[in-house]
């Protein structure tokens, strides 16, 4: 149990750190077009197009990535406490 634990954490860890990356790729021109960048554009805009759905951007501010980090560092906390209640 422990171990499916772990893995489903550093999952959504490295996901995170992949959105993170993806987002600071929006400051430099053409990486996106790279197989890296399209690479990342593949994994992470499918889960960030459900926040853009509910929070447009204001102006040329995109808020939606940010709300997408905390809602999977929730889950990371969720996840924590779900596993708490089966292993104690």
């Amino acid at each position: 149990m422990v171990e499916l634990y772990t893995v489903i954490h550093y999952a959504l860890v490295f996901y995170g750190y992949a959105l993170i990356v993806y987002i600071f790729m929006s400051w430099f021109p053409g990486a996106r077009e790279s197989s890296f960048g399209q690479f990342l554009t593949k994994i992470c805009e499918p889960y960030l197009e459900q926040f853009r759905k509910f929070i447009p951007p204001l102006g040329m501010i995109d808020l939606s990535p940010i709300v997408a980090i905390l809602v999977l560092h929730l889950a990371r906390a969720g996840l924590l406490e779900f596993f708490r209640m089966f292993l104690f």
